[in-house]
């Protein structure tokens, strides 16, 4: 497991979408270098002269820290890089200060939206494929503003009512993700639940089914259901995101490894060891086999729709 709740991650202004992964890169490549020199954390931190505690930023790529030139030669130095090695981190860090412009989401950082929700975004803002699986409600990318705001808004109490409509325009600000000119490839499975479910009434439910066939016209959006008559699913645990990354320019070799994202009312779960991914990797491997395929699932977004339009 990467990341556990909402004590991991600080409240500071978040990084743009492209250097989040460039920082995780370098904080990997400093990790693997020190230990192969044989230094514990606490040992290069007192050897740098820096805490502990800006050596664990550090290595795991915060967007708090600034890679200046100075510290990464520093580092290289005291572990011995090779010349390859600076290279490739002083080019990293040089890239970071260049992709230093506030993003979007920069306005919502002074709200209640939870620190540990802040990363999956930038890393979701990042991504080149994004697949989830959803029992319960439409995922916040596909949400209208009124099924945003209903589903936000519960349970009553967790926020108050400024505080809901802040979320729901973040969640709506969320949605250019995929009018950008190169948006990550969406692959989403919902329950027919999610579609049945009588969110806010027949008039907000009509307008997000419709809203579901509009954006799944996007050749960048898949979009299949998970009919009742499927019985049991691998997916019936919980729901779940898979995050692929780009790869490097000129290389194969991702800028970051898979990583899975599980949330819950107060924390959230970044799973990325191989045996866990691969875990998810066979449940959406399930879902998928038996979901209906995407023409199927249109027709049936189309009569539920027609079931609210009724009454």
């Amino acid at each position: 497991m990467l990341l556990f709740g909402k004590s991991v991650i600080g409240g500071s202004v978040p990084d743009t979408d492209g250097s989040a992964l460039l920082r995780r890169r370098i904080g990997r490549k400093l990790t693997a270098l020190r230990k192969e020199a044989g230094l514990s954390q606490e040992r290069a931190a007192a050897l740098l002269q820096r805490s502990p505690a800006t050596i664990h930023r550090i290595e795991a790529g915060d967007h708090r820290v600034k890679f200046r030139d100075i510290e990464v030669k520093a580092m290289c130095e005291l572990y011995e890089a090779s010349a390859d090695d600076r290279a490739d981190l002083l080019a990293l860090a040089a890239e970071t200060r260049s992709n230093g412009a506030s993003a979007w989401w920069h306005d919502y950082t002074n709200t209640s939206l939870p620190s540990w929700f802040g990363l999956f975004v930038r890393l979701e803002a990042s991504a080149d494929r994004i697949r989830n699986y959803e029992p319960e409600s439409v995922p916040g990318l596909l949400q209208t503003r009124a099924y945003a705001r209903e589903v936000t808004g519960v349970p009553q109490g967790l926020i108050d009512e400024q505080e809901v409509d802040r979320q729901v325009d973040f969640r709506v600000e969320r949605q250019r993700l995929l009018s950008n000119p190169r948006p990550p490839h969406l692959s989403i499975v919902l329950s027919e639940a999610v579609l049945r479910r009588a969110v806010g009434g027949p008039e907000v439910m009509r307008a997000q089914l419709q809203h579901l066939l509009d954006v799944t016209r996007s050749p960048s959006v898949s979009l299949r259901v998970l009919s009742f008559e499927a019985g049991v699913h691998g997916g019936m645990n919980s729901a779940f995101t898979i995050l692929q990354f780009p790869a490097l320019p000129g290389s194969s070799e991702p800028l970051e490894p898979p990583l899975v994202y599980v949330d819950s009312l107060t924390g959230a779960l970044y799973l990325n060891k191989l045996t866990e991914v691969a875990a998810y990797e066979l449940a959406w491997n399930d879902v998928t086999s038996r979901a209906l395929d995407e023409h199927s699932s249109r027709k049936l977004i189309t009569e539920v729709m027609e079931v609210f339009t009724r009454g």
